[in-house]
This record gives C-alpha cells, sequence and structure tokens, in this order.
C-alpha cells in the first residue's frame, strides 16, 4: 500500500509542513501559539485568518534550536496535521528534520512524539544542510558532490561541510545568532530612541523583514547616517498599527525606504551626495508631505538601526557575544576537512535560512571571506532562490526518490529496538 510521507521542517520560527514529491508546501505556520491582548487563552496561528498580534504573549516549544517542550510541540502538531494537512498519520511515513548535535533525550522526547503520540507509520530524521544540499544539486547541471551549507535561521548560524549528502559533523560550526537575537537587539534600539516596542515582537519581525540590509561599507554608511534630511539616504518611516484601521503596521514611504539600492560598493561620501542630488527634487517633495505631521498616527524613524542591526551576523562581538562572525565561521568549518576538500568548499557555498534573506548579504559575505581565503581559491556564494522553503523543498526530493524506504525506521523497530539504536540508523 503506497503511504503518504509528511515532510514536516520543524523551524525554531516557522513550520513548513506538507506532502513528499510536492514543489511546495501546504502549510507554513509560526511554530508557536500566542495569546492576543483580546484573547484570555493560547490560540493557534492560521495561516488564512489574519489576527491582531499588538502585545500578544507567546510561547514556543523551540528554545536556541532544541525542542524544550514537548507537550506544546504536541498541541501546535495535532492543530497541524488535523486542520490544515488533514493526514491521517497512522497511515503515513513522517520525515522530520531536526538540528545537527541534537541531546538523547531530545531525540528519545522526538520519537515518542512521533511513534507513541502520533502513532505515524515510520520515521526518517534528516539534517537541514544535507536537504539544503540536496536541493541545490538537483536544480544544477553540474553536480556537487560537496558543498558548505550556510543555514542561517531562527534560532542559530550552522556553517556545515556536506559531503555526498551527508554532514561532516566533526566540522560544523554553530553561531549562537539568528533571526531571534536580530529582533531582540532591534527592539532594544527602537525601544531605546522612539517608542517603547519590547512587547511587539510580530510587529518588529515585520520592520526587520521589510526595512533592513547589510551594509557594504559600514564606517562611509554610519557617515551617511548622521545626515539631516534629504542627504540622508537611509531614514525611513514605519507606522504603527491604531488597532482599527489597520491592524499591521506599514512603510511610510516604501520608494523612500528604497533609496539606498543606489549606493554602490566602493562610492565615496562625495559621489554618494551626487547621487543623492539627484533624487533631490523628488524626495524634497515627499519630504514636504512628510511634515504634515497625522497626530493620529504612531510612528518612529530608523536610519542607522536598519544596517546595524544584521551587521551584528558579522560582528556578534558587538552584542558582546564572545564568538566568531559568519566568515570567520565558515573558514574555520573548512580549516577542520581535509585539505583536498577545501577548493571545492569554497567554490560551493550555500546559503540557506530566513535570515539569508537580508539584501546584500551574498556581496558582503564574499567581501569579507575574500581576504581569509587564499588567492588560488575561487569563492562561489550561491543563495537559494527561497531560502525559507529550500529545506523543505529537498526533503519532498528526498521523500519522493526510491531510496526513501529502506532509510526510514518502521515503529515496529522502534518498539523492538528502542530510540537509541534506531537513530544510529540515521548518523
Amino acid at each position: 500500500m503506497h503511504q503518504n510521507v509528511v515532510v514536516l521542517d520543524n523551524g525554531g520560527g516557522l513550520i513548513k509542513a506538507g506532502l513528499g514529491g510536492e514543489r511546495d508546501p501546504s502549510a507554513i505556520i509560526p511554530n508557536c501559539v500566542y495569546r492576543p491582548l483580546s484573547s484570555k487563552k493560547w490560540v493557534h496561528p492560521s495561516p488564512t485568518e489574519p489576527m491582531d498580534l499588538t502585545s500578544a504573549a507567546v510561547r514556543r516549544p523551540i528554545d536556541r534550536g532544541y525542542l524544550i517542550n514537548p507537550d506544546l510541540q504536541r498541541e501546535i502538531w495535532a492543530n497541524l496535521f488535523s486542520s490544515l494537512l488533514r493526514v491521517n498519520p497512522a497511515q503515513s511515513s513522517l520525515l522530520l528534520t531536526e538540528p545537527l548535535f541534537t541531546l538523547p533525550s531530545i531525540q528519545r522526547a522526538t520519537d515518542e512524539l512521533v511513534f507513541e503520540d502520533f502513532n505515524f507509520s515510520s520515521l526518517y530524521v534528516a539534517h537541514s544542510p544535507s536537504l539544503a544540499h540536496l536541493y541545490e544539486a538537483s536544480q544544477r547541471t553540474f553536480k556537487a558532490q560537496c558543498s558548505l551549507v550556510v543555514d542561517c535561521g531562527f534560532s542559530f548560524t550552522h556553517a556545515v561541510p556536506v559531503f555526498q549528502n551527508f554532514p561532516i559533523n566533526y566540522a560544523a560550526k554553530r553561531i549562537d545568532l539568528g533571526g531571534k537575537a536580530l529582533t531582540n537587539y532591534l527592539k532594544e534600539l527602537v525601544s531605546y530612541r522612539s517608542v517603547n516596542v519590547m512587547d511587539e515582537t510580530f510587529l518588529i519581525d515585520d520592520v526587520k523583514e521589510k526595512l533592513c540590509f547589510v551594509s557594504l561599507d559600514v564606517a562611509r554608511d554610519l557617515q551617511i547616517a548622521k545626515k539631516q534630511g534629504k542627504d540622508n539616504a537611509f531614514r525611513c518611516t514605519y507606522v504603527l498599527p491604531d488597532g482599527v484601521t489597520h491592524t499591521k503596521g506599514f512603510v511610510k514611504n516604501p520608494e523612500e525606504a528604497q533609496r539606498y539600492l543606489a549606493l554602490g560598493n566602493g562610492d565615496t561620501l562625495e559621489e554618494v551626495q551626487q547621487k543623492m542630488d539627484v533624487d533631490q527634487m523628488e524626495v524634497t517633495n515627499k519630504l514636504e508631505d512628510r511634515k504634515k505631521i497625522d497626530l493620529t498616527k504612531n510612528e518612529f524613524d530608523l536610519t542607522n538601526e536598519r544596517f546595524l542591526v544584521p551587521e551584528m551576523i558579522f560582528h556578534p562581538a558587538d552584542l558582546g557575544m564572545n564568538q566568531a562572525g559568519l566568515a570567520e565561521c565558515m573558514v574555520r568549518a573548512v580549516s577542520s576537512c581535509h585539505p583536498h576538500l577545501h577548493p571545492v568548499l569554497y567554490e560551493n557555498i550555500i546559503l540557506t535560512g530566513g535570515s539569508t534573506l537580508f539584501p546584500r548579504l551574498s556581496d558582503r559575505l564574499e567581501r569579507e571571506l575574500r581576504p581569509l581565503v587564499p588567492d588560488d581559491y575561487q569563492v562561489n556564494i550561491t543563495p537559494q532562490q527561497d531560502p525559507i522553503l529550500g529545506v523543505w523543498r529537498g526533503g519532498s526530493l528526498l521523500a519522493s526518490s526510491p531510496d526513501f524506504e529502506a532509510m526510514r525506521v518502521t515503529k515496529a523497530e522502534y518498539e523492538e529496538l528502542g530510540s537509541a539504536r534506531c537513530r544510529r540508523r540515521f548518523c
């Protein structure tokens, strides 16, 4: 009997779930439950019904990438399988993603959830870097045997060499910095400079995704950010929701927020000034509109916060974290491998995870990486077409491959051998 394979990319920020063999997941929902101010009970996120999440309290089953609350995860999965995917777990297999170096106690809790609570007929546990590599290899005519996968997600950042679809565990490096830490840092900056938004996690997530970008020249951009009025290419305004006419925040002048794209890689301050003067007339008109203050709207301006927040990926020490930046982390991961692999890994760098969506991240990463890499090695960075879905699509490919049936662990094997013995098959 042909069984459905449920592919579940169980991230700390988002769950991506669907059936194996399909191109895109059927459901993408936040991996949390929340309690809006208007409600007294915790509710599950719905992809169809928009909800007012102003000052909503949040509970997450995953912290720093690892499962810490299996009971909450059970609730979220139960809602997902019954209401959104509409599958019967007892007649389905599960392909589940799990972070590297998960503790045996957490693996045991996960296996209990899958086999004892949901009664899935079989399970295969995959690591995100392997699936990202598999999907990227399927998109290319030239099949790379190995690649360096940089997975920058919600909870952490991993740089993992992958060889023939297996992660090289002893060479994997981790930075305890992801989208969650960047959002929290932006919350602190905005709360200190403008308006208290420490409780507005979802709102500041939206600000980060719409307005933040990676600077190619931090010293120059800090000088521009100090300027007043039209000379400041980075100043933009975000309007907070009022709970009546709009329940979501929005960027006041989206075109103005995109002005930074005119700045080139090696532009000096004088060249920047000339470019800004070209737009002067258009921007002056907009500034006149902005001077008409709408007292009914609560809003705040962002300037250097827009590029200082993603800058933490390259310099975690600025946040007080005693850890290497992303470029150095990648070099350490490659250096831990056999020297014959070094040139191939630098030539096949894959960026995946939601935190790689910042504009210009790959350009900046290449600039940071080039001085650290020997001159005779080529550096080639490939951002995934859709970094949030790349891992899920790799899982969908694997689930539809003929080898998948032999790779998974059945419920009978789990009951006979236990969690620890079954897990050896996934190593």
